[in-house]
């Protein structure tokens, strides 16, 4: 089967997208999934996404991790399928879609940034001088002072596999403090590996790094580029209004013949 493919990335986080809005693609398979985004044999990416359609909603959209399985909440994945969403002439003002983790907004902004809203934070835990939150994804930040030498595969993966997250996995994130905001290097569950920007997980670390309470804006650096994110800190265990901000790229788009 010949498909239709494009390819997308926010700050270096790549996604192959398949217009699902017919339900041509509906049925596709782990392994599909897998080939999809294989950096070898097939078109190479950090996660596939379909753009579908649902009732009381601009748009749905489904993830699937490089490892084929389907996966959680994935913020620069959705800014990259508010872009293309509106690439494919769905264009609006303020965008409401619906996610694994629920619904969500979205616009862009008078740069031409996607600004996505994301779900609010309602715990911060706890593990020894590290936090622990959800942002739509589970996430474990860790605060260093030199990220430069750090071996992210090496230092994630001990703690990805650890007894205590190793059944469900949680992604790991090293962050440095710099003179105008963060530093952020992100080891991924479902690619297994370093990515080069994480959205869920920027947003958290950048809760994990604020001081005191009311709005915040933290500007974050990662590997891939720039991003922002905007909240309120209601307390000590809760946030609200939070935004991720940052681009969204078209690529490239292509044919490419799926096995059954």
């Amino acid at each position: 089967m010949e498909i239709i493919f494009y390819k997308y990335q926010g700050t270096g986080n790549d996604f192959v997208i398949l217009d699902n809005r017919d339900g041509s693609y509906s049925s596709i398979s782990e392994e599909q999934v897998k080939f999809l985004c294989d950096r070898k044999f097939g078109i190479g990416a950090d996660g596939l996404m379909l753009l579908e359609t649902i009732d009381g909603f601009d748009f749905r959209m489904k993830y699937y991790n490089a490892d084929g399985n389907e996966g959680s909440m994935c913020g620069n994945g959705g800014r990259c399928l508010v872009q293309f969403a509106k690439d494919m002439g769905i264009s609006l003002d303020h965008y409401h879609f619906l996610a694994v983790d629920g619904p969500h907004e979205a616009e862009f902004d008078t740069k031409g940034l996607v600004r996505l809203k994301m779900q609010d934070v309602n715990a911060i835990t706890s593990d020894g001088a590290d936090s622990v939150l959800d942002t739509g994804s589970p996430h474990y930040i860790r605060f260093m002072d030199d990220l430069d030498q750090l071996d992210v595969f090496a230092e994630g993966r001990k703690i990805r596999y650890n007894s205590q997250y190793g059944a469900k996995g949680i992604n790991v994130n090293f962050v440095s403090k710099e003179n105008e905001g963060i530093r952020v290097r992100t080891y991924e569950r479902g690619v297994e590996n370093e990515t080069l920007s994480c959205g869920t997980g920027v947003t958290a670390a950048a809760i994990a790094a604020s001081n005191g309470m009311g709005e915040q804006h933290v500007y974050i650096h990662v590997e891939g580029g720039k991003l922002e994110v905007a909240f309120k800190r209601i307390d000590e265990q809760h946030c609200n209004d939070i935004w991720l901000i940052g681009p969204a790229t078209f690529v490239f788009s292509g044919k490419i013949t799926l096995g059954l």
